[in-house]
């Protein structure tokens, strides 16, 4: 089976800058929705999906396996970026993956946007929300429609930021000729019922399901910016015009319209011309392969950038201080362990340690600093009992002002 597909991205009514992206392509099918803010969300999606859209080839057995390698290394792209620029310490984005082998997808989910299936006049949800109100709804404390209003539907539980490596949930969805698969941000679905996104996806081509589910959700009142991916699983493969599909942040390329119009006749009152459209890879490059394509100008500004020349020197120097803080603390912490004493035995007899009565593995913190000739059989069971226990003393003469008491002791019993 074949994918027929359309993707399309808007930076909306309210939103400055459009921090979704999105891939659409003969075997992949993703929406990244920027978390970043004023931290750039707009740059943490747009390399997430540049780094996704390598699985755009016939998948091997592995599929599941393949779209957890995908999201993985968008997770290390974002760590690079964020280890170069401590500024960008923040930035995060969603991910929402399906990849299609002819008769199955593969299906790789963190954060809030989400994944559909309409399949013979029922739209099921396939993704669940990592959020605060998704908990809300799980244990039955909101509903669905109460969610879409909650002032807390912004928190995001888990995304991509290069810092805490979270898993994202994957699982598998056979396909069936007819099935229509929807990935979209939050944009869409946190604005749109599922009546709503059902009537849409029930008629029309792919392209015209997308835009108007587009439309459909900044008239509901959307105030994000909206993606929409929308592709139908047939068994004709599609025609030969349909390429691949950057839309978004990722892509900088306009995009040709097939309904015959520009996109900011469709959405009144509103920027648009975010999408773009990216020719097919050159039949001599070999499938994958995008190192050296001329046609994507967004790879290379948003490519992490290699190291600096001196960046193992800023390590070395950094490493360099971190020691030197640590024997410095430790040289303090020794040499106020010194300037103590208490009264313990030794060898049967009362002596002065110079230390602190206590051992960590392998190293003693004290050592016999004055030795007595106070005999421990000499003294009384409890005197001798205090003294193995240890006596803490405040100084040198507190410590030795408590052997000679224990001197005194011992000749009074020996008489």
């Amino acid at each position: 089976m074949y994918l027929h597909y359309s993707a399309i991205s808007d930076v909306g009514r309210v939103r400055r800058e459009n921090q979704d992206s999105g891939y659409a392509g003969p075997w992949l099918l993703t929406v990244c929705d920027g978390v970043g803010g004023a931290v750039r969300g707009d740059l943490a999606s747009s390399t997430a999906v540049q780094a996704l859209r390598k699985l755009d080839q016939e998948p091997d057995d592995d599929i599941l396996g393949q779209v957890a390698g995908g999201v993985h290394r968008a997770d290390d792209r974002i760590a690079e970026l964020v280890e170069e620029d401590p500024a960008l310490n923040g930035t995060s984005t969603t991910a929402t993956i399906a990849l299609f082998d002819g008769r199955r997808f593969g299906i790789g989910h963190i954060g809030d946007s989400r994944a559909y299936l309409y399949r013979r006049g029922e739209l099921r949800q396939l993704t669940h929300d990592h959020t605060f109100v998704q908990s809300l709804i799980d244990e039955g404390r909101i509903t669905e429609e109460q969610s879409r209003s909650h002032p807390h539907r912004n928190l995001i539980l888990k995304a991509l930021d290069g810092i805490r490596h979270e898993e994202p949930d994957l699982f598998e969805v056979p396909a069936e000729p007819g099935d229509r698969i929807f990935i979209c941000s939050d944009g869409a679905c946190g604005t749109l019922g599922p009546e709503r996104m059902a009537d849409i996806l029930s008629t029309g081509t792919p392209d015209f399901a997308a835009v108007e589910m587009v439309r459909a959700s900044l008239e509901a009142g959307s105030t994000d910016n909206v993606t929409c991916i929308v592709a139908d699983v047939a068994e004709e493969a599609p025609d030969a015009d349909l390429q691949p599909l950057l839309v978004g942040a990722a892509a900088d390329l306009p995009r040709r319209m097939p309904l015959g119009g520009a996109v900011g006749g469709l959405f009144r009152g509103h920027r648009s011309g975010d999408t773009g459209e990216i020719p097919p890879v050159p039949a001599d490059v070999p499938a994958g392969a995008f190192a050296a394509d001329p046609i994507d100008p967004e790879a290379a500004r948003y490519a992490p950038r290699p190291p600096g020349r001196y960046a193992w020197l800023r390590r070395l120097l950094v490493a360099a201080i971190l020691l030197g803080l640590a024997w410095v603390v430790l040289a303090a912490g020794w040499s106020w362990s010194q300037q103590q004493f208490y009264v313990a035995e030794h060898d049967g007899r009362v002596a002065i340690f110079r230390g602190i009565d206590a051992d960590l593995p392998g190293l003693s913190l004290s050592h016999p600093y004055e030795l007595t000739d106070v005999d421990l059989d000499l003294l009384s069971e409890i005197d001798a009992e205090a003294v193995r226990d240890g006596i803490e003393s405040d100084d040198l003469d507190d410590a030795r002002l408590t052997v000679d008491n224990y001197a005194a002791r011992q000749d009074v019993s020996s008489e």
